[in-house]
């Protein structure tokens, strides 16, 4: 395997490093790569005791990026349990769902000790989780002591060491409890940033409320008119607004014309515009008619110029022949 990869890659020396430490198992935990795939790992993990999972070994695979340990590892367990998924990428805050929170400084050994202590916590909808009474729990961790990895030849009868009374798991165990303490406190803030997200979503109001009702009535109020006076205006081709027409004399005016003239007088004793429309001065035609008169200037002077150069020509070629004459 060590011709097969560089071993100047960081990933390479790590995974290299992490496979001769955790070469002989022990009785809580045990990880080695495939003899073809140094970034493909099946581990072995024994069920904490004093829970469901007492009794059970479990086997699954670490499928590691190359980009390790910069970047998580994917978990995923082989072994029914009850806790866990079997063949699916399991959720934790050590694992590829979460890059965010992963630190280069974990390691393999770090994810095992994370499992153990993770599995009797509650499984609250993550992905990969399940949540069995305690009773299925407890009969696949009996059973899981049959299982055999077809891919790397495991046995869980033999993949750890026995307990012996002379074993002192509790170093161990604490280590796991304070990292699953840890990685699942992490998972409730993931969890309750979700909730607030979401009950944020769920809490704007589906129906309108009544600042919302009147203002949308204070709209169409304010449309009606404007589109009655729009109907009354003349087409005159000039986009804006325009002031309501007045009546054509012999043609009477419909009752929403009247409307929209009474409305338009109204607005105009009250020293304003009505309220439903805004106020818009008439645009400007004075710098439109100066700059025209300027244009209108210039072309005059130029073209009193450009007739005294010709009159001046003429004079002077004049000059000319009477002097050539003498």
């Amino acid at each position: 395997m060590e011709n097969k990869y560089n071993l100047k890659s960081p990933a390479v020396k790590r995974l290299m490093k992490e496979a001769a430490e955790l070469r002989d198992p022990t009785e809580h935990y045990h990880a080695q790569p495939l003899e073809d795939n140094l970034f493909e790992w099946h581990f072995s993990v024994r069920g904490p005791p004093d829970s469901d999972f007492d009794g059970g070994v479990y086997h699954g695979r670490i499928v590691l990026p190359p980009e390790y340990p910069m970047k998580p590892p994917s978990i995923i367990l082989l072994t029914p349990n009850g806790r866990f998924e079997v063949g699916k990428k399991i959720c934790l805050s050590i694992s590829g769902h979460h890059p965010e929170t992963w630190q280069p400084s974990w390691s393999i050994r770090t994810a095992l000790i994370a499992i153990i202590g993770f599995m009797p916590t509650k499984g609250e909808g993550a992905i990969g989780s399940l949540d069995y009474t305690p009773e299925e729990r407890k009969a696949l961790a009996k059973k899981s002591q049959d299982f055999c990895c077809e891919a790397c030849g495991c046995s869980m009868r033999s993949a750890l060491l026995a307990l012996t009374p002379n074993s002192n798991p509790s170093a161990e165990d604490h280590k796991a409890k304070e990292l699953a303490q840890q990685i699942n406190f992490k998972e409730e803030s993931s969890s309750s940033r979700q909730a607030s997200e979401s009950g944020g979503a769920e809490s704007e109001p589906s129906t309108p409320t009544q600042e919302d009702t009147s203002t949308s009535a204070g709209q169409e109020a304010s449309e009606e008119p404007r589109a009655e006076q729009a109907e009354a205006s003349p087409a005159t081709g000039i986009d804006g607004p325009q002031p309501p027409a007045a009546p054509i004399v012999g043609r009477p005016l419909s009752p929403r014309q009247r409307r929209a003239q009474q409305h338009s007088q109204q607005g105009q004793r009250d020293g304003r515009e009505p309220a439903s429309r805004p106020v818009f001065a008439p645009t400007p035609r004075q710098p439109q008619d100066g700059s025209r008169a300027g244009s209108v200037a210039l072309i005059v002077v130029l073209t009193l110029a450009l007739a005294a150069l010709i009159f001046r020509r003429i004079y002077l070629a004049h000059e000319y022949k009477f002097d050539y004459e003498l």
